[in-house]
């Protein structure tokens, strides 16, 4: 054993040991991610630098790290050299983004295969797939809604994730999709009109619309970003297989401020967050150079706040912007 231990010591301490241990680390246990758009604000911040379970749901095949280039053949089919758990609601999931496989996205699991969606402004509505019965017993009266002979929840998720905001910053994202949907751009929801829906109503094509609608589709997963008008996510490009989920959010280690006046304010480059201003500036109008200059002081602050925080306990506190 003490000259197993010894070897083991002297291979590590090498440059080709370390080599290998650190990519062994990177592809199946846990790899590093930065947080680069504020569409998980309030859970998930721009600048949040954390490290993901990429054991969560499985073994991912594993990539060439920033090339993402594939090393071995996926000989499941399903992305996966062990296949394991599949993602739950409610969950904060890492996955390849289905529009380019290299590129990852993080957001959070609101349904899953066989569960429908109703999505009108400010809000998300889904009938669990497990039915009525399932849906009664596990959501309280004055969140279940009753349409089309069936039972929905309202917003399920946004009592125990303060981190779910409905706070436009621009276009109206309903609307957004029904533009696109009128411009024959493609969606991946379906315009509904749902009797006793309240929510408004807008003509598209010579029909009256209120609603989107989305049925999930087997070994699916439906993710929408908790900065709900703000986010490009499932609503505009589809469910997410299981053969492209990575992993878990796990641990925040670095949580830096780093981004520009004009960035905050006018979404230049992106991450408009007038609230994160407001906070800042305090009665001081936003647009003012007062208000710049206040901003600029606190620029690449660290939110100590965060560091160190495992994402699973973050995202159940009130968030502070």
């Amino acid at each position: 054993m003490k000259k197993f231990l010894s070897r083991l010591h002297t291979f590590s301490s090498s440059w080709t040991g370390t080599v290998i241990i650190v990519l062994f680390l990177i592809f199946f246990v846990a790899q590093s991610f930065v947080i680069p758009s504020g569409s998980m604000k309030r859970s998930l911040l721009i600048g949040d630098f954390l490290f993901a379970k990429k054991f969560s749901y499985g073994i991912p095949t594993p990539h060439l790290p920033w090339l993402e280039i594939p090393l071995l053949p996926d000989f499941n089919g399903n992305g996966h050299l062990i296949e394991g758990p599949k993602p739950q609601r409610e969950d904060i999931v890492i996955f390849r983004y289905p529009k380019n496989e290299k590129i990852h996205y993080v957001k959070r699991c609101v349904a899953v295969g066989g569960d429908e969606i109703l999505y009108a402004d400010k809000k998300l509505l889904i009938h669990f797939h497990e039915g009525d019965a399932y849906i009664k017993q596990h959501y309280p009266e004055n969140k279940i809604r009753h349409f089309r002979e069936k039972l929905w929840v309202e917003n399920p998720y946004m009592e125990k994730y303060p981190g779910i905001q409905y706070v436009p910053e621009g276009m109206n994202i309903f609307e957004a999709l029904l533009q696109y949907y009128s411009y024959n751009k493609t969606i991946d929801m379906s315009p509904v009109m749902i009797e006793g829906l309240e929510s408004n109503v807008y003509e598209i094509g010579g029909r009256m619309v209120n609603a989107l609608y989305k049925k999930v589709e087997k070994e699916h997963f439906y993710m929408i970003g908790d900065n709900r008008d703000n986010s490009n996510d499932s609503r505009f490009w589809g469910s997410v297989p299981y053969r492209l989920i990575v992993g878990k959010p796990w641990l925040i280690y670095m949580s830096l401020e780093h981004r520009s006046y004009d960035q905050v304010l006018n979404a230049n480059g992106g991450g408009r967050d007038h609230a994160g201003l407001k906070r800042v500036c305090g009665n001081i109008e936003i647009d003012s150079k007062a208000c710049e200059a206040l901003w600029n002081k606190q620029r690449f602050t660290v939110r100590w706040g965060r560091v160190g925080r495992r994402v699973e306990s973050l995202e159940r506190e009130e968030p502070i912007q």
